[in-house]
């Protein structure tokens, strides 16, 4: 009998989902798109910026987090072991709490990897280490974009995203318990 596992879950999808889009809601004040040089404060006044801000602060803070997860999941799942995505509402929902309330620093974990099956401490040890190692990959990719001749309009999302990659490659090698890098 062969068993048919599919890659990702309605309620996988459902997480990425949601979390990407309290992650936009979030962090769409703090990571601004920048205001082009044709910029017409009238035009401006009629339509609200945020929905730009929104769309950039996703761009930029969504792949790093999910690229991340499923660096675990993948992993996780190419040593045989069961891997579900899933968003942890709880910080999630904290982050909006702090957000609604104007709060200068929010800091938070917006998703996990819950993993089933037994691994060797060195398996385990590479599922912790693949979400940062893809942080790490995003940033060297960045890196090279921002040293090639990339149309200049993209510059400012690569150079955000470059720096949120190294914070969590930074951040999660950290050995914190419960942290990737304590793993």
């Amino acid at each position: 009998m062969q068993h048919h596992h599919m890659i990702f879950s309605f309620n996988e999808i459902f997480d990425i989902a949601a979390m990407t889009a309290i992650l936009g809601f979030v962090f769409a004040d703090l990571f601004k798109k920048p205001v082009r040089q044709d910029y017409d404060p009238l035009q401006a006044y009629q339509k609200s910026q945020y929905w730009e801000n929104f769309w950039f602060a996703v761009m930029a803070v969504g792949p790093a987090v999910i690229l991340h997860e499923l660096g675990h999941k993948f992993v996780a799942m190419s040593f045989g072991m069961d891997a579900t995505f899933r968003a942890a509402y709880a910080f999630l929902g904290l982050a909006l709490l702090l957000k609604l309330m104007r709060f200068p620093f929010i800091f938070f974990v917006p998703a996990y990897v819950s993993i089933a099956g037994k691994g060797t401490p060195v398996e385990l040890s590479l599922i912790a280490f693949a979400g940062p190692a893809v942080n790490l990959i995003i940033w060297v990719v960045c890196l090279i974009a921002l040293n090639s001749k990339i149309n200049k309009k993209y510059v400012p999302l690569l150079m955000l995203t470059k720096r949120i990659n190294l914070f969590l490659f930074v951040f999660n090698m950290i050995p914190i318990p419960g942290f990737d890098g304590s793993k």
